[in-house]
This record gives C-alpha cells, sequence and structure tokens, in this order.
C-alpha cells in the first residue's frame, strides 16, 4: 500500500484509513484531526500505520453540490467566442446549435474540462443537463455520460436528458427523450415552460412525466415562465407527481414565478410541494428571481443552489465554482450576519445534495469523506473571500490539490 506525506498531500486510491491531521472543521479554534476509514469519517483515534496527511491547520468544509448546471453546452477551456444579441430562448438554443457544430472539441472534452475544474474547486456531485434534440440526437447526453465515467472516483454526477427547444413545438424531441431513458444513460427526464416556450401544458407533462413513469427516472422541469403562466405550470407539476406518485422523485428548476407571490399565496403553494417532496433549485440570478430558500424550507421543501450554464453561448459568465455561487447567493439576498452566510454555505453543500438525494458530507461519523481544506478564519470569513482550495477530498481520496485536478 502506497501512503501520502505530509508534504505533497497525494493519496493512493488504495488507502482504506487515513488521517487528515491538524483540521479545522467549520473553523474550530481548535485544531483536531478527521479519521477517515473506506470512504467515510470514522469515529475514534486512527489505527497503527495510517496513512497521516497535513493539514496545516486549515479549515475542513464539507464539499459542495451543484445542483443545476449544463457542462454539454460550455466552452469552458476553449478559444473565446463572441456571442451575438439574442432575445428568448428560441434565440439562444438557436445560437447553442451553432456553437455545438462550430466547436471541434467534442462534448466530452469540453464537459470534463468543466467538470473536472469543478471538483477542483470543491464539487462533490452534480446534476448535469444535457440538450436533446434532433439537432444534436443523444450527443450531448453520449458526451456527458463519458465525462461521467472518467471522474467517477471524483464526481458523482446525475444526468438529465433536457429539451432545450421543447418538448412539443420541435418533432422528434420526445422520441429522443424516450430512447435516453430506455438506454440507461439518463437519470431524469427533463421539460421547459410547458405554456410560455412549448405552449402545449398538458401534452408536454404527459409526455415528461409518462416517460419517467415507463423507464423509472426523475424528473426536473425548468421552469422560467413568470405570473400565472408559471404558476399553472408549477400546479400541473405538482397534481401530476400526486396522480402518478412520483413524490419525492421531482424537481422544478428556476421556478421564477414563486419569488413574486405573497406571503399567502407562496405558503399555499409551498405546501403542496412540500407534500410531494417536489424539490426546487436556484442559480440565484437576481434579487428579483432567486427562490425564497428559508420560507420553503419551513415547509419541508428541498431547495438546492446550481452554476447553470457556464461561458456557453447564453452568457460568458461562470466558473462552476460552488463557492462562489454562495458568495452570490449571499450577495444577491444583501445578508450581512455570521448565520446568514453560514447559510448560504449550507445551501451550496447541503441543499444540493438534499436535491439529489445524497447524504450530507457534514464530517460527522458515518458521513461521506468529501471534504475541501481552506486557509481562513471562520466559515462567513471563507464565504465571503472564496480563498483558493488547497485540498479536495472525494471518498477520503485527494482529487485534488493547490487549484487543480489530480488525474
Amino acid at each position: 500500500m502506497q501512503s501520502s506525506s505530509p508534504s505533497t498531500g497525494v493519496l493512493s486510491r488504495e488507502a482504506r484509513t487515513v488521517v487528515f491531521r491538524d483540521v479545522r472543521p467549520f473553523g474550530a479554534a481548535e485544531a483536531t484531526d478527521l479519521v477517515v476509514a473506506d470512504g467515510r469519517i470514522a469515529d475514534g483515534p486512527a489505527p497503527r500505520g495510517a496513512t497521516v496527511v497535513d493539514g496545516g491547520g486549515r479549515i475542513a468544509l464539507p464539499s459542495l453540490v451543484d445542483a443545476h448546471i449544463h457542462p454539454d453546452k460550455t466552452t469552458w477551456g476553449g478559444s473565446w467566442v463572441s456571442r451575438r444579441p439574442a432575445s428568448g430562448i428560441a434565440d439562444y438554443a438557436e445560437q447553442d446549435v451553432e456553437l455545438f457544430q462550430g466547436r471541434r472539441r467534442p462534448v466530452a472534452e469540453r464537459a470534463y474540462g468543466l467538470m473536472s475544474h469543478a471538483v477542483a474547486r470543491g464539487t462533490r456531485a452534480m446534476r448535469a443537463h444535457a440538450d436533446v434534440a434532433p439537432a444534436y440526437g443523444l450527443a450531448c447526453v453520449e458526451g456527458l455520460a463519458k465525462a461521467r465515467e472518467r471522474l467517477r472516483h471524483a464526481l458523482d454526477v446525475q444526468i438529465v436528458a433536457f429539451p432545450q427547444h421543447g418538448v412539443v413545438r420541435t418533432p422528434g424531441t420526445a422520441r429522443l427523450l424516450e430512447d435516453a431513458a430506455r438506454a440507461g444513460v439518463v437519470d431524469l427526464i427533463g421539460g421547459i415552460d410547458p405554456v410560455g416556450f412549448d405552449q402545449a401544458l398538458d401534452e408536454q407533462l404527459d409526455l415528461v412525466f409518462g416517460i419517467a413513469g415507463r423507464h423509472g427516472v426523475g424528473v426536473d422541469i425548468h421552469l422560467h415562465d413568470r405570473g400565472d403562466n408559471g404558476l399553472v405550470a408549477l400546479r400541473g407539476i405538482i397534481d401530476r407527481t400526486r396522480a402518478l406518485g412520483l413524490a419525492g422523485r421531482v424537481t422544478v428548476s428556476h421556478v421564477f414565478c414563486l419569488p413574486a407571490l405573497s406571503e399567502r399565496e407562496l405558503d399555499s403553494l409551498a405546501a403542496g410541494l412540500g407534500e410531494q417532496d417536489i424539490a426546487l433549485t436556484t442559480v440565484a440570478p437576481s434579487d428579483s428571481l432567486v427562490l425564497p430558500i428559508a420560507r420553503l424550507r419551513e415547509h419541508g421543501v428541498r431547495v438546492g443552489l446550481g452554476s447553470d450554464g457556464v461561458r456557453d453561448a447564453w452568457s460568458p459568465f461562470g466558473d462552476a465554482d460552488m463557492l462562489h455561487r454562495a458568495h452570490i447567493l449571499g450577495r444577491v439576498t444583501d445578508v450581512r450576519l455570521d448565520e446568514e452566510l453560514a447559510d448560504c454555505y449550507d445551501v451550496a453543500a447541503h441543499g444540493g445534495a438534499d436535491v439529489l438525494g445524497l447524504p450530507h458530507a457534514d464530517l460527522t461519523p458515518g458521513a461521506p469523506a468529501d471534504f475541501v481544506l481552506v486557509r481562513g478564519e471562520c466559515l462567513p470569513q471563507v464565504v465571503v473571500d472564496m480563498p483558493r482550495r488547497d485540498m479536495v477530498v472525494h471518498g477520503g481520496a485527494v482529487v485534488a490539490r493547490d487549484g487543480e485536478f489530480l488525474v
């Protein structure tokens, strides 16, 4: 068995018991040791001869979960792309196709570059949306599946077959969604704005939920529609989840129709979401569109945070850094207090885990040994300053060091 030295922190994947020495969980004043056995945090002292990794007094924090990202669309690691004006989803989707056709690097390579970068920034898991449409066939799904396989030692990935061009308005898409589910490559079937974009509320929801039910996969629907269009769609999703017995297997992403509701209206809808255990995700795009996370959680609604698109046809921005996204969440919600900043990190770590159905990596005995080591004073300061991730540990193995992914 090979072991790591404190000087390098390089850990063999065959090592089964590891001590991460001199670390401060959640920024505790006193340093301690984290003992890892078979990929989980262990209780009690480490056995003699265990591998030792020196933490150097760094803060240990749970690794993060990206609950909503589009790695198939990214230009990460490639040449600069100049974007043209666009108005509405159809325009952006058309530019997606042009970008896809003009890239020399295949989806698998581009996605791997972005996803491994996310690991180096402390991400332990992600839900990755892959475009499915006649313009792509299943190339985006297959590309993400290849990237997922290459990263299986460092990152847990769920793939959504996502109909960016519409389920109904683009003929042939529903069949491709069915093919993706039948092939066993995807974990969820997506949908998009059944009223405002697809203009086929019942037909889209029936198709998406029908495919999910036939193949035993989940549902994750993009809902950008605001006002009545969004609310009608959300109620339809709640009704179908109840009717088909899919409680706990449905997610709605963005949900821009919720933030503008009165407290009474929000509580009523949140009660329905909580009753059917329908999860929500937000990317904290602005103060007016970020979900009211605390209020939703009062009703038992699982809420995760995500990156969305990263340097794609839609936007030149994004970095797949979930600590940065926690920072953005704090900024757009105008938080000031330490506990509020800590809550932003909690949403980025445990909120996403809840959406993906993963156990919390909360550094307690029995939890997955997925954590990051950073220099800092305390957790709120880390959210504000976003220090380099000096070490990233997944399943007890060091998978990134000094901000660089270890292949």
